[in-house]
């Protein structure tokens, strides 16, 4: 897709991975999500990726009447591309996890294609104390915790929102992720263009060494030819190591604080803005140009934000 050249930088904005112990920075109010997504889009984000907290102790929350106050903040002061989780959080059901796609119908949601460990225990050897109860307790379960995502969990996802006109960021945490939708296109339960998410450096998922990347791209060309978008995330310190090499071989990009909480070593980022900022001078110190939100639309066949129910 040679409009692709132009880089779709996707912000997630708050997560479910993240505690408010972690960073006074992690939004969580959803005053806190609204003014961090509009900053994202103003520093060059095309798309911002969403979730929800409870405002109280910033657990994760996926109610659509936790996510109906920012959506509409945000569609009134900006014209991103608004994307929503059905990731949600691996504590949740896969029904919890759909609803606020289901009732708000966004041009993008997000979509997990495959079930894993998801390993956060590693992060109770950095943090020591924590401001609500919950933290630790939902760290160290993850030592026993399969975040769900069956074949009958996706196709649940993709069945329910085909009438919607939504479309999908597909994540994909390790290679066979990237079998299982070719699984899906080959049933005709998905249609292209793809904008496949390859995640990097999850616990559970494939690592973040270069060939990682490498082996993620040449993959996924072999099975969607010119037939989707590819973008990146990498979790903690590689994020701009893995941005920089994806741009620089046809990729998109995605950063923010659901992802990582840093801007460089032992310096916690202080917006998303300021990791879009980043992130957007070494696509431009590539000789690459960011794409606006109406040609991520375009790129990725999106319908338009005026076909949302928020």
């Amino acid at each position: 897709m040679a409009a692709a050249r132009k880089v779709i930088i996707t912000c997630a904005v708050t997560g479910s991975i993240h505690t408010p112990s972690m960073s006074p920075h992690l939004p969580v109010t959803p005053e806190e999500i609204a003014d961090a997504a509009i900053g994202a889009a103003e520093a060059g984000a095309a798309i911002v990726h969403l979730h929800a907290r409870n405002p109280q102790d910033g657990s994760a929350d996926q109610s659509p009447e936790a996510f109906e106050p920012f959506l509409k903040v945000i569609k009134q002061r900006s014209d991103c591309v608004v994307n929503i989780t059905t990731g949600g959080a691996a504590t949740m059901t896969i029904e919890e996890r759909l609803r606020p796609v289901s009732t708000f119908k966004p041009e993008v949601a997000s979509l997990n294609m495959g079930s894993m460990n998801f390993g956060l225990y590693p992060m109770l050897n950095r943090y020591k104390e924590f401001k609500h109860e919950w933290e630790r307790d939902y760290l160290e379960g993850s030592r026993d915790r399969i975040f769900k995502n069956t074949f009958a969990d996706i196709e649940n996802i993709l069945t329910t929102c085909a009438e919607n006109g939504t479309r999908f960021e597909v994540e994909c945490y390790d290679i066979g992720h990237l079998y299982t939708l070719a699984h899906f296109v080959d049933r005709g339960i998905v249609k292209p263009p793809f904008f496949v998410q390859s995640v990097f450096g999850i616990l559970g998922g494939i690592g973040q060494h270069p060939e990682d990347v490498m082996h993620m791209k040449r993959t996924a060309d072999r099975l969607f030819g010119d037939q989707y978008s590819w973008s990146v995330l990498g979790a903690g310190s590689n994020q701009m190591r893995i941005a920089a090499q994806a741009a620089a071989i046809g990729g998109n990009v995605r950063v923010g604080l659901e992802d990582s909480l840093w801007i460089g070593p032992g310096q916690l980022a202080k917006s998303n803005a300021e990791q879009v900022t980043k992130v957007r001078g070494i696509i431009e110190g590539l000789g690459l140009s960011i794409a606006t939100p109406d040609e991520a639309r375009e790129i990725l066949q999106l319908k338009g934000a005026d076909r949302v129910a928020f």
